[in-house]
């Protein structure tokens, strides 16, 4: 067990789709066990979890400000939490781990404020623990793939990108259902100030600035509230950007956009080519190199860089996914965590996993997007 982390989580109980998501990813290569929980604010959902999921129930918790205290008493105490919750709750809890000595993973937006991210970012660094984030798409080989060709010129400078995540899912007034509550991402007392773009908008944002490592430096949103009558939060948004290397972006994210599930496309236009990443058909890269014909590489060959080789799980062929892609953000997490236990220096390599800055980017970006847009669609500086 020297070699195997111990971790508990805080939400996701047995019937949550990104909880259970979460736990097979942190558990997929077998470097960490789920030994504690808080996963619900009810009390017997939480019992009934961890017994599902084989949790003592000595270490299943009322609060996560109990677990973490308790945990960190503990000589066997968790290595790590997963924050897995709505929006709103995300700061208190990594708050109360973080304080307590406990590394942590947190779902995206990692705060609703700015000063809130800010504050953790600090909290983590000053006690040396490591901070990821699961933005779980830039762990695709093919998104891999496309940094590297970035980071080596194979495209040469990046001139345009743009970028687009559209959904259907809140087309109709689903809030108005008899029977159905709300879904929580549409309240303001959980979600924040945002929906669509926390919520979608925010992966358009990181997987880009994986790819690209461009920075925003301005930019000018329009936030739509489309779907239904007295929407509090937005389901619609479009957003132009200006980087710091004097090239542009626009990018669209949506909830209404009706047959579409979760076509997250990015497309990076550069002097020397192009490239096109989408994620419902992640195992592929489409390149367009000037004055060559277009090219698909696909995930599980040799010719790819090797960085992205190594992500790879699978022959070519068969098809890798959603879950693979938190498996490979849980397999750089919890080897740094292991190498870091041992008191090993950690290198860039070992920390190329979305981390708690990347959080912080993100909260800005939502931030930003809203204030241009409830300024008048006005361009706002990003930093």
């Amino acid at each position: 067990m020297e070699n195997v982390l111990r971790f508990g989580m805080v939400g996701g109980a047995v019937d949550s789709f990104i909880g259970n998501v979460h736990r097979k990813g942190a558990t997929f290569d077998d470097q960490a066990q789920l030994v504690a929980g808080c996963f619900s604010r009810n009390f017997e959902r939480t019992l009934a979890t961890g017994k599902r999921w084989g949790v003592a129930q000595e270490r299943l918790y009322r609060s996560f400000q109990e677990m973490a205290e308790k945990e960190a008493a503990r000589e066997d105490g968790i290595d790590y939490a997963i924050i897995c919750t709505p929006n709103h709750s995300h700061y208190a809890a990594t708050k109360a781990f973080l304080e307590q000595g406990i590394h942590v993973v947190c779902d995206k937006p990692l705060t609703v404020t700015v000063e809130e991210a800010e504050e953790l970012v600090q909290l983590a660094e000053a006690k040396g623990l490591l901070f990821g984030v699961s933005y779980a798409y830039s762990q695709c080989p093919a998104v891999k793939q496309a940094q590297l060709m970035v980071r080596n010129g194979d495209i040469g400078q990046i001139q345009v990108v743009v970028a687009e995540y559209p959904m259907g899912w809140l087309a109709a007034p689903v809030e108005l259902e008899e029977g159905q509550p709300m879904p929580w991402r549409m309240d303001p007392e959980q979600s924040g100030l945002s929906n669509c773009v926390a919520d979608i908008g925010s992966h358009v944002e990181h997987t880009v600035a994986y790819i690209t490592g461009l920075q925003i430096e301005e930019l000018c949103a329009r936030l739509d509230y489309f779907g239904g009558p007295n929407r509090a939060l937005d389901t619609n948004a479009h957003v132009l950007l200006k980087y710091g290397n004097g090239g542009v972006g626009n990018y669209w994210c949506s909830q209404v956009a009706i047959g579409y599930d979760n076509p997250l496309r990015v497309r990076i236009f550069g002097t020397k080519g192009t490239i096109e990443w989408c994620q419902e058909i992640p195992n592929y890269l489409l390149v367009r190199k000037l004055g060559e014909p277009p090219q698909l590489l696909a995930r599980g060959h040799s010719y790819l860089y090797p960085d992205a080789v190594q992500m790879n799980r699978l022959s070519a062929g068969h098809s890798e996914g959603y879950f693979e892609m938190f498996a490979n953000f849980y397999r750089k997490y919890n080897s740094a965590l292991l190498k870091h236990k041992q008191g090993l220096e950690l290198t860039a390599e070992d920390l190329d996993f979305p981390d708690g800055r990347a959080g912080l980017r993100g909260v800005k970006f939502i931030n930003r997007c809203v204030e241009s847009s409830q300024r008048g669609s006005i361009w706002v500086k990003f930093d």
